[in-house]
């Protein structure tokens, strides 16, 4: 690994923010540009379920962090963090939702390019549930995006990048509509608006939301 400070560094967050506890990666940039204040080259980007459409990004960074809710088959709501060559090894071996696939094959063919940044770092969590449709993040894995921003920066740290409490102005996050916000306050109680699906259709949709 170099030990040059990278002068470009993406911060990213993938995930669906409509299915649970898959908000998590997003949710994580969203807190980091409200409480961080980063310096010039550092930028945040919530990248949803985009795939492929996130290569130029990873074409343009030297280093890359990134937020992610990642089924490791741990207790819910642990907190791992791997690094580089483990990435995307450890993405690839066992997936939750298309976006797990279309990012592996983001840093796979950013490495093909020869264009895949020099640094990656993970920093997933255990999710808690993800078979709830316009479902919120459940406690365990609210109470883990302080403790992945402190991560983040403690990498950022060791890369010899300094970041002070603040803010960071990211044009590249959400719209405010679906912002963690006003997504929680706006969205209908769970006993009014069923988001596990039509028994006739799902199984296991009969059950209680969680």
């Amino acid at each position: 690994m170099p030990a040059t400070r990278p002068e470009r560094v993406l911060i990213l967050g993938i995930g669906n923010v409509l299915w649970a506890d898959e908000g998590f990666g997003v949710r994580c940039v969203e807190e980091m540009a409200e409480t961080c204040a980063l310096p010039d080259g550092v930028s945040l980007l919530d990248g949803g379920t985009q795939g492929l459409y996130l290569l130029p990004f990873l074409e343009e960074a030297d280093a890359l962090i990134v937020f992610d809710a990642i089924d490791f088959g741990y207790a819910p709501g642990t907190l791992k963090v791997l690094r580089d060559e483990d990435v995307p090894a450890f993405m690839g071996a066992k997936k939750m939702s298309l976006h797990q696939t279309g990012f592996q094959d983001v840093i796979a063919t950013a490495q093909f390019l020869g264009r895949c940044p020099e640094r990656l770092t993970l920093i997933g969590c255990q999710p808690v549930e993800l078979e709830d449709y316009g479902g919120g993040l459940r406690p365990a894995v609210d109470a883990q995006i302080a403790p992945a921003i402190a991560e983040a920066v403690a990498e950022l740290a060791r890369w010899g990048i300094a970041v002070t409490p603040g803010r960071t102005a990211a044009e590249d996050l959400a719209d405010q509509a679906i912002r963690r916000g006003a997504y929680e306050q706006g969205r209908p109680p769970a006993d009014t608006a069923c988001r596990i699906g039509d028994a006739r259709f799902f199984p296991g949709a009969e059950k209680e939301p969680a």
